[in-house]
């Protein structure tokens, strides 16, 4: 599996546990509550 370097994207869904990633090769993952990320 590889490595990836993430860096957060600050939306208003952030206040309500849904987080957004963005990874270095430029793809957007989310993230909801504790679950693991999971790419868009």
């Amino acid at each position: 599996m590889p490595n990836y370097f993430f860096q957060e994207i600050w939306t208003p869904l952030k206040l309500i546990g849904i987080k957004f990633f963005r990874d270095d090769e430029g793809s957007i993952w989310i993230k909801w509550f504790s679950r693991p990320r999971r790419k868009l």
